[in-house]
């Protein structure tokens, strides 16, 4: 099980003058509250100001694409962070639901022409989306909002 994360890239990159938009959904809040929190936080420090992060809310996973692409339309992002938590069920609703949200975000960066950052945790339990968003000391995982908000202004710097 990968437990450290997106690790120190080999240059710093610079976050100051970077639009951030983050959809996230509302299922699992608890679960999505501490990614959102933890990709803001990450970008914070990385120089990105907390008033040019956009964040809106869909009803769940599947919605994040479409979400993502409206709000993007809407204002002039340098990347889009796309945040959902999946937990497989006891019927095939998971598969096709993370199937069809992963094929969709990533044709979404063609579409919009700017960094989609795959921020959807496909989980088998609860206690590993808890975990996965730094909620469960005892399994002593790193937040990988923190992941997604160093990947956000990495690709947005970069590119």
């Amino acid at each position: 099980m990968a437990v450290k994360g997106l690790g120190q890239p080999d240059q710093k990159y610079n976050g100051s003058g970077l639009k951030v938009g983050i959809v996230h959904a509302r299922w699992n809040r608890q679960v999505i509250d501490a990614l959102v929190k933890g990709a803001i936080d990450k970008m914070v420090r990385l120089g990105v100001k907390e008033e040019d992060i956009f964040v809106e809310t869909v009803p769940g996973s599947f919605e994040l694409p479409y979400g993502a692409k409206k709000l993007s339309e809407k204002h002039q992002f340098d990347v889009v962070i796309p945040i959902g938590v999946l937990i497989k069920g006891s019927t095939m609703h998971f598969e096709y639901i993370s199937d069809a949200t992963t094929q969709a975000l990533m044709r979404l960066q063609d579409s919009i022409n700017i960094p989609v950052i795959f921020g959807l945790l496909t989980c088998l339990t609860e206690e590993q989306a808890l975990a996965r968003a730094g909620l469960d000391e005892a399994k002593s995982m790193h937040n990988h909002g923190e992941d997604w908000g160093a990947a956000a202004v990495e690709m947005a710097s970069k590119f």
